[in-house]
């Protein structure tokens, strides 16, 4: 990448790689690309390309927060805000026929300065306060989703696909090769294009649903983990389409299949050293850092749950089980809890959140556990004992739906403090809307069960 770190650097490899067209990303709300397509030798021309602000403030459903959170937060001149491309993010786009790049972008206000509205700045503000800490924050996402059956009757429910067999999967599979070769030619081009893109996925594995897969991916620094993912869902979907099927990164796409995660492996490098802080010290298990980074988890992961579970559907795989954690325990090994530290060499200390659905922003994600972390550094939190038995046997402790979340992320302002108190209003307002738009709708359960009994 370092090649293209620089305006003359890029410029020079797009003339190299006879580059024709740049697609400018911006990581919504949501975690989709907004943006525009623009001609490789345009793109210099003004670099500071442009989109409306209030692009930073839409719905899943093409909606508006209330007016009294649009006013506040929007210039009345319905005014543009800047985008500035981030070169390292800079990758092939390996699904179309033109040589074509695709670039994400940070979004900025006329004086260059970074939009508070904006995820990846708000990821962005989290690692700053680690920084100045001296502490560099390394993640390892895995990222689970479904195949499913081309579906364009929304009141149809999902299928899972035919594979190569000419069957659609019955029995649960998990870690089954065979079942995921059942979709090698899909496959094989998806690996094809994270090679095309430098997407660093490491495992495929089958999970436990029809047709559910995991892809981990290597460990590196919060920002990159975050674009990758952003990255790969795109490409995903293109991917699965190709193949005559869907990719979904729905939290529970399917009412009798399990949900599907983004848990998240996260561990602490001192910038001077590169020493992994989470390593033991003295006679304990682990640090007293990673002690402290636990607890500020397990004390604040509740208030942050509308980041982990951002949609009205998220909350479908948490109530079902179907191994979603139901509560802030943290153990050694224990996949039944919420926060588990894998057994793992010294210098890979970590621990693992698995919290996140994979429908998660993987920004907003990545910046609220962080930031929940260094809360607990802050207030040198001590965690709860590990637990030794099934955490799935405790009782419950997190939001159990979408307006839960809303309430209790508008109540913790010590959150509101790290991840920025106009963006908090932003995306509770954001939130507020997509439930008030969602329980407009009357559902096929309400037309079968109270049409003519109520």
């Amino acid at each position: 990448m370092s090649e293209k770190s620089s305006k003359q650097g890029l410029q020079q490899w797009l003339k190299d790689h006879r580059i024709t067209e740049v697609e400018v990303l911006l990581p919504d709300m949501t975690g989709n690309a907004r943006g525009k397509i623009i001609p490789a030798y345009r793109f210099f021309d003004d670099d500071r390309v442009r989109l409306p602000e209030a692009i930073l403030l839409q719905t899943v459903t093409g909606d508006w927060p209330d007016d009294e959170v649009y006013d506040e937060l929007m210039d009345a001149r319905d005014i543009d805000l800047y985008l500035r491309p981030d070169a390292n993010t800079t990758c092939m786009v390996p699904w179309v026929a033109e040589p074509t790049v695709q670039i994400i972008h940070d979004a900025v206000d006329a004086a260059g300065n970074p939009h508070p509205l904006a995820p990846r700045n708000v990821l962005r503000g989290v690692l700053d306060q680690y920084h100045a800490e001296g502490l560099e924050p390394i993640v390892a996402p895995e990222l689970e989703f479904y195949l499913v059956k081309k579906n364009t009757d929304a009141d149809v429910p999902l299928q899972p696909p035919i594979g190569r067999s000419g069957r659609p999967e019955r029995a649960r599979q998990s870690y089954s090769i065979d079942a995921v070769n059942e979709f090698d030619p899909l496959f094989e081009e998806m690996y094809d294009f994270c090679e095309a893109m430098d997407l660093d996925v490491d495992t495929l594995i089958h999970e436990s649903g029809a047709a559910q897969m995991e892809v981990n991916f290597d460990h590196s620094d919060a920002l990159s983990r975050a674009d990758q993912v952003f990255l790969f869902k795109r490409m995903m979907r293109e991917v699965a389409m190709r193949h005559d099927v869907y990719a979904t990164f729905l939290a529970k796409p399917m009412e009798n299949e399990p949900g599907s995660s983004m848990h998240v492996h996260q561990s602490m490098n001192d910038i001077e050293s590169g020493r992994n802080v989470f390593q033991a010290d003295g006679e304990h298990s682990i640090s007293e850092t990673m002690r402290h980074y636990i607890g500020g988890l397990q004390k604040y992961t509740a208030d942050a749950m509308l980041f982990y579970a951002p949609n009205v559907n998220s909350y479908r795989r948490i109530a079902h089980g179907d191994g979603a954690p139901m509560n802030v325990h943290w153990g050694i090994d224990n996949r039944t809890a919420g926060l588990r530290v894998p057994i793992s060499s010294p210098q890979a200390t970590r621990v693992e959140s698995r919290f996140a659905g994979s429908d998660a922003n993987p920004y907003l994600a990545f910046a609220a556990s962080l930031a929940c972390g260094l809360l607990g550094i802050r207030e040198k939190l001590e965690p709860t004992p590990p637990l030794e038995g099934s955490a799935y046997e405790e009782p419950g402790s997190l939001p159990a739906a979408l307006e839960n979340s809303l309430s209790m992320l508008e109540g913790q302002t010590a959150l509101h403090g790290l991840l920025g108190e106009d963006f908090i209003k932003a995306y509770v307002g954001i939130k507020r809307k997509e439930h008030e738009t969602f329980f407009r709708v009357i559902s096929s359960w309400e037309r079968e069960y109270l049409l003519l009994t109520v």
